[in-house]
């Protein structure tokens, strides 16, 4: 095994990949009572169009699968549930879905080889008919209108409407009524065979384990499969221009709710994690808590509450978003423009660099205390093809100069788009 220390958290993580393609992470957490298993596969909302490794056929699917599939997977062809067979063993176990990747997991303190068993069971046995797919799609389509009417799920699809035209980054990941209606078991199985591969997939270990025996144990349980080409996916070429400007959609909600967005292009060659902490620390700077915009507005009472800041990425879009509750959100709008062109025209104050620097830092430090944050952070890195550790390495090279940069090429006023939510009265 490939072995990857930090000194600065004290971690080691155990890296293999096997024979069958699987990429295996095991984190050792001595004296640690509970243990976690993540279990992902490279698909996510993202992947609707992709060349079937084997025959070399381009297929496109409807809207939503990956998420229709992750919701299918637990049900097998004895009628057993496998989360109610995991939540009879005492472990909490859940599934996600993400724009780049679906993930299997739980949590335990005692049971855990049990559960282990059930988790590479069912993943590994997919079970699908006619008339358990139809049933899906009605839990599915009641989901989606649920989403529907939630102001916050809104308020963020209409920002990337606005920032996408034609990324599918802008559909949602459980798709539509409409979309689902098309999903049948061979779509299913389709994508499960090229996507479930050990190959397109990995798996994080976190807990009080001996590396080399919990290795062994996942080897033991995985079910022999023959070796797959390389997954060719299609993304449609999306302009580094916005969609448009702004929307505006009336719900029901006591405050309004708005999200600035600005478009990012990540070029191939970049750092993104450095690209990543320097955009950490411009929205500290900006509209965290200890800004002096923030301050401002919060008396002023413009803004309600405490912004969430965040910069997502991935190999195929990157965005910033600030979202929060204001009486008038084009007033939060107009005075971030004024403190962007005021940093851009005279720097950022070295200070507060350094101070919102240190607290980021501290902020990373402190995720290496819970085993679940580090094992859906080393999923969810390794897909992007980082290793969270990256992080912590990278730190020393952010610079004032390199942060100054940064903001004058991402915070643009061309790329900035606002979705506002506003209620009836």
């Amino acid at each position: 095994m490939e072995i990857i220390e930090n000194l600065t958290v004290n971690e080691k993580v155990y890296k293999e990949k096997l024979e069958n393609g699987l990429t295996v992470m095991i984190i050792p957490k001595k004296n640690f009572e509970k243990k976690y298993v993540i279990w992902g596969t490279h698909f996510g909302s993202l992947d609707n169009e992709f060349v079937l490794p084997k025959t070399g056929k381009t297929i496109k699917i409807p809207d939503g699968v990956a998420h229709f599939l992750e919701h299918k997977m637990f049900e097998q062809e004895n009628g057993v549930n496998s989360l109610d067979v995991l939540s009879s063993l005492g472990v909490e176990a859940n599934a996600y879905t993400t724009n780049d990747h679906t993930a299997y997991l739980f949590e335990s303190t005692d049971n855990f080889y049990e559960a282990l068993d059930e988790l590479m069971d069912y993943v590994q046995h997919p079970y699908f008919t006619d008339e358990n797919v139809e049933k899906e799609k009605g839990i599915i389509g009641q989901e989606i209108t649920m989403y529907d009417d939630h102001p916050g799920w809104q308020l963020y699809m209409n920002a990337m409407e606005c920032l996408y035209s034609k990324n599918p980054i802008k559909i949602d990941v459980a798709g539509t009524i409409e979309s689902i209606s098309k999903i049948d078991k061979e779509v299913l199985y389709n994508c499960y065979n090229t996507f479930y591969h050990p190959s397109n997939m990995a798996m994080v270990v976190c807990g009080d384990f001996n590396p080399e025996d919990i290795l062994n144990e996942i080897k033991n349980r995985l079910v022999s499969k023959e070796e797959q080409g390389e997954i060719k996916r299609i993304y449609p070429e999306e302009p580094e221009s916005i969609s448009k400007k702004e929307i505006e959609k009336t719900m029901e909600v006591s405050n309004p709710l708005f999200m600035i967005a600005y478009k990012d292009v990540l070029d191939k060659n970049e750092n993104k994690v450095k690209k990543h902490i320097a955009i950490q620390i411009l929205l500290e700077l900006l509209l965290g808590a200890s800004s002096p915009l923030y301050k401002e507005m919060y008396e002023q009472g413009y803004l309600l509450n405490e912004p969430d800041l965040e910069y997502e990425f991935s190999n195929e879009y990157a965005h910033v978003l600030i979202s929060g509750n204001s009486k008038d959100p084009k007033v939060i709008d107009k005075r971030l423009n004024e403190q962007i062109k005021y940093l851009i025209e005279n720097g950022i104050c070295k200070e507060d660099f350094e101070r919102i620097k240190k607290k980021i830092y501290g902020e990373y430090i402190t995720e290496y205390n819970s085993i679940s944050e580090i094992a859906r952070m080393f999923l969810a890195d390794y897909f992007k093809g980082i290793c969270s550790f990256d992080y912590l390495e990278s730190y020393n090279t952010v610079t004032l100069e390199y942060t100054n940069q940064i903001l004058k090429d991402v915070f643009v006023e061309d790329k900035k788009v606002l979705s506002v939510i506003k209620g009836n009265n």
